[in-house]
């Protein structure tokens, strides 16, 4: 079971499982896919055939449009912004030509983000507030600026990692390890 406010609009044919939370002033459109125990903020829209996993946290003022797959605990900022066309024209309907935006497992965009449509968010990636993303983002990346651009790598956590002449770096909260090799930050099987 899930919770609707009175203000929300939920279309008949969306899939929308037990413990998620959507609020005030809502609007959940037919074909969607939402997991369990996310919470929608006021005032979020989710457009037909997007598919948001476990655990999603989306806050107020986000309009998630049809392309856009998030995978579980992925976390959407206040009026951060998907795009869904690349050429967007009034008089042209282009809704054959939407994009897939894929956000991986554990990413965060931050307040007032922008991600332009067909791009990759890797897993616990990490989108600055205001930052405008062209271009796909690693895993574990930290980007910011516009156009968004890497100046580092966050934890699972949502720390900054700084790495050693090892290319391992630690997570001040969890004491998880990660290494840095060629270009790609892996978790590692290690606690101190």
């Amino acid at each position: 079971m899930y919770f609707a406010h009175p203000t929300a609009v939920i279309d008949p044919g969306c899939e929308i499982g037990d413990g998620t939370k959507i609020w005030h002033f809502s609007h959940i459109m037919t074909g969607c896919k939402i997991g369990k125990n996310c919470n929608l903020g006021q005032n979020v829209v989710v457009s037909p055939e997007v598919v948001l996993g476990n655990n999603v946290k989306v806050q107020n003022n986000v309009s998630i449009y049809t392309g856009v797959i998030c995978e579980d605990d992925v976390f959407l900022g206040p009026s951060m912004v998907f795009t869904n066309v690349i050429n967007p024209r009034s008089a042209i309907n282009r809704r054959d030509q939407y994009l897939c935006t894929h956000v991986g497992k554990g990413a965060t965009i931050g307040a007032n983000a922008t991600i332009v449509c067909g791009i990759e968010i890797g897993q616990f990636a990490f989108i600055g507030a205001g930052a405008v993303v062209t271009k796909p983002v690693k895993a574990y990346a930290l980007v910011v600026g516009n156009p968004a651009r890497q100046i580092g790598w966050m934890s699972e956590f949502g720390h900054r990692l700084h790495f050693d002449t090892n290319n391992r770096a630690q997570c001040p909260e969890s004491g998880d390890w990660y290494e840095l090799v060629n270009g790609e930050v892996k978790k590692l099987n290690l606690k101190t």
